[in-house]
């Protein structure tokens, strides 16, 4: 940035606008947007050229759920959340999921497939926003699964040990679903 440039004039990144949606989803998520206003924000988001653009679509928001954009110094560190926006993500194969993971799906599909992840923590929570979408989480034989919001679901058949890793999903599908089971059903 050059020495006379202000700092809402700088370009924003794909980076910038994938984490504006996230916290945008997480307003509506906490009620402080309604769907008309998310849509129309989601709209301003996708067209937003700089950061002075991005932090104007979430000025009248508190600084804690979207405020501005973050400095890098307070970005979420890469691998602690996804995001598809009329789109799909999958996260799967052999991986070690954070403590916390958080997945926003907005008019798309979502697979976090653990049964090759490596869980290292006694507990690993996943926060799961599901708007018109539906999420899928699948869990390795062995491990506990709770379960709590709305529009959240499990069907895990294995009873775990006492000792067992938990995966804690909390979640909130709004016309979607989110969904945890052990197996997977062949069509």
């Amino acid at each position: 940035m050059g020495a006379d440039q202000h700092p809402q004039a700088v370009r924003a990144s794909d980076q910038d606008r994938d984490a504006m949606l996230v916290r945008l989803h997480t307003a509506f998520a906490e009620g402080r947007l309604s769907e008309p206003e998310l849509d129309e924000r989601i709209d301003l988001v996708l067209a937003a050229r700089t950061h002075g653009e991005l932090g104007a679509v979430a000025a009248d928001l508190p600084s804690g759920c979207v405020g501005t954009v973050p400095d890098d110094a307070e970005r979420t560190p890469a691998g602690r959340f996804q995001v598809a926006y009329k789109s799909s993500v999958t996260r799967a194969g052999r991986w070690r999921p954070p403590e916390r993971y958080t997945v926003a799906v907005y008019k798309g599909t979502g697979l976090l497939d653990l049964r090759a992840a490596e869980l290292t923590r006694r507990v690993t929570t996943l926060r799961v926003l599901a708007y018109k979408s539906t999420v899928e989480i699948i869990v390795p034989p062995g491990v506990r699964v709770e379960a709590d919001g709305v529009g959240v679901s499990a069907e895990v058949h294995a009873a775990p040990p006492a000792d067992a890793p938990v995966v804690h999903i909390r979640g909130y599908a709004y016309k979607g679903s989110i969904q945890a089971k052990d197996r997977i059903r062949r069509a």
